[in-house]
């Protein structure tokens, strides 16, 4: 087999051109509309531009002012591009129904690692990670903007052994608190904080370098990953359940509670301890690793952003799967966006499908939420292909909606074994079988508990969860409080890394836990851990010897995201073959 083997996935959104071309035209016609929506949701200020109003004496009348001005002019451009927005919805509803559920880039630039020979023991690095490009207009509700800008910035700081940013750069966009001791978490700068074109961004993109075939040369990894050293590290090991176990669920939903599922997950003993050092190491830190291998990315909505990060990451991933589940009328429903998802591999992908969910519901409906699940050819051993499994998810968002949550839970629990059950081979060598995402639920909360209890957890490990319930005492949370993320005390990635490594710092910026309402829990312990809400999970059954070697949490992209991107590290083989 030639290396990297030839790619069958679809390269194009659309099968043919007059399709593509019918797409352009509606998207023309929507984007007047688009426009105007976007920036009137935009006007609606950050806790950053607040700041800086307050900062001079009349900023506050001039901001008011600004919005005064210019809303009735974005409103009255909005009713005049009402009938193009129309006619391009016409045209563009039948012709989504024509677009493919993903786009395979394949990088030119990018160099492919050699074929991995399982005889001999290999480190490979997962990523997840929220990044939060929606449209600005709908970004500002999590007190972010300048998607497009964002979008620059975190495409140069995700592709791994991209330059980074040096300590002390960029001062707070807030004032410190009042109280706390001046520079809690942090010293105050004088230096202003980098605006967007100031320099923080990456230079201008050249071409698109998709279509030559990609050089085989390893790559190598320029700086070590901080790894979680490990007592006695053993492999995660249970046996493996039947395909058949897996429950065939009726949708649109019903109540399925976590015990109705029978499985014979159900039946095994206490969830499998993390083997950890003693005294454990720091699980922050302030750089992406290296050595990523695999990227699976959440809230990737706006078309230019993804665009932007796509160009970006396919400088050091050779393959890219984007435009994931476009929107349309989706499961008898409108989706404004797509599922926002992105894939990043530097091992070519052999297979790949997206399933939708059907049950989403408020603001999620708008969007086109499901299951990315990819197969991954990582090398040859004597003959059998060396494959691994890649789920890349994003469920329900609003926190009373936990049943929701537990049939999509279900879903992709079936959807994962269907895709393995439909691609794998006899002979094939499974050397993983990873779930990431942001499950929007957490192991701390009172509010989350039904989730908690879902039996995707007796087939899939979390390393840094003990019990339904109850996280390991060295487990950060991923979610951030978003009022707060331009403070000076998490406002650069050293700051933040200082701050969250001290109780009192992960209790002021990281989110609180809730009730199934969603209000925060009066009653949490405190210091709280955080809500984890970003998980990397490994399926409990593999086929190699397999260590985990390192769990990260990144604070690189503070100020550009209201999450933190989680990082597993694993250890695989050697194979006896």
């Amino acid at each position: 087999m030639s290396w990297p083997p030839p790619s069958t996935l679809p390269d194009t959104p659309f099968p043919n051109g007059a399709l593509a071309a019918v797409a352009a035209v509606a998207e023309a016609l929507l984007t007047p509309g688009y426009w105007a929506l976007d920036r009137l949701l935009a006007l609606q200020p950050t806790t950053a531009q607040r700041a800086r109003w307050r900062r001079h004496r009349a900023g506050r009348c001039l901001g008011l002012g600004a919005r005064v001005l210019v809303a009735p002019v974005l409103v009255l451009a909005l009713v005049l591009a009402l009938p193009l927005s129309l006619l391009g919805l016409l045209l563009w509803l039948p012709v989504q129904a024509k677009r493919r559920p993903f786009v395979h880039q394949h990088a030119a630039t990018a160099a492919t690692p050699e074929p991995w020979d399982p005889r001999r023991p290999r480190g490979f690095t997962f990523l997840t990670a929220n990044l939060c490009l929606m449209p600005s207009g709908l970004a500002r509700f999590s007190n972010l903007g300048s998607t497009r800008w964002r979008a620059m910035v975190i495409g140069q700081r995700l592709a791994p052994g991209a330059p980074a940013e040096g300590s002390g750069h960029r001062d707070g966009l807030l004032e410190p608190q009042r109280g706390d001791g001046g520079g809690y978490g942090g010293t105050l700068s004088t230096v202003a904080w980098g605006q967007p074109g100031s320099g923080s961004g990456p230079g201008a993109p050249g071409g698109d370098p998709w279509t030559a075939a990609s050089p085989s040369a390893p790559v190598a990894s320029t700086m070590p990953w901080p790894e979680m050293a490990m007592a006695n590290p053993t492999p995660v090991a249970n046996p493996r359940p039947a395909v058949d176990s897996v429950p065939t669920l009726a949708v649109p939903m019903t109540n399925a509670a976590p015990g109705a599922a029978p499985s014979p997950a159900a039946t095994l003993g206490p969830e499998r301890s993390v083997p950890l050092a003693n005294p454990m190491p720091s699980v922050l830190t302030t750089r992406i690793p290296p050595d990523t291998d695999f990227m699976c990315l959440q809230e990737v909505f706006d078309a230019t952003a993804a665009t932007i990060l796509r160009r970006r990451l396919g400088r050091h991933f050779p393959h890219v799967l984007w435009g994931v589940g476009p929107g349309g009328l989706r499961c008898g429903q409108l989706r404004v966006l797509g599922s926002g998802l992105v894939l990043a591999s530097r091992f070519p992908p052999l297979a790949a499908r997206f399933h939708p969910f059907p049950n989403a519901a408020r603001e999620d409906a708008l969007a086109n939420k499901g299951l990315l699940v990819a197969q991954v050819l990582l090398g040859m051993g004597r003959g059998q292909r060396v494959v691994g499994y890649l789920g890349c998810t994003h469920l329900q968002a609003p926190a009373a909606d936990a049943t929701i949550r537990d049939v999509q839970l279900s879903l992709v629990l079936r959807w994962l074994w269907e895709f393995r059950r439909e691609h794998e081979q006899p002979g094939d060598l499974v050397a993983f079988d990873v779930l990431c995402g942001d499950l929007n639920f957490d192991n701390c909360s009172r509010g989350d508990a039904q989730n908690q209890q879902h039996p995707l957890f007796k087939e899939f490990w979390d390393p840094a969860r003990c019990d339904p319930g109850q996280d390991q005492p060295w487990a950060i949370g991923t979610l951030l409080d978003c009022l707060k993320i331009y403070e000076e005390a998490v406002s650069t990635p050293e700051n933040m890394k200082r701050t969250l490594s001290q109780p009192r710092g992960r209790e002021q910026f990281l989110a609180a836990p809730i009730l199934s309402c969603g209000a925060p829990d009066p009653a949490a312990p405190r210091p709280w851990q955080g809500r984890r809400v970003d998980r990397t999970l490994l399926r409990r059954d593999p086929a190699l010897a397999t260590e985990v070697t390192g769990l990260l949490v990144i604070t690189q992209l503070a100020t550009l995201s209201d999450h933190l991107p989680v990082a597993l590290r694993l250890r695989l083989g050697p194979a006896d073959l």
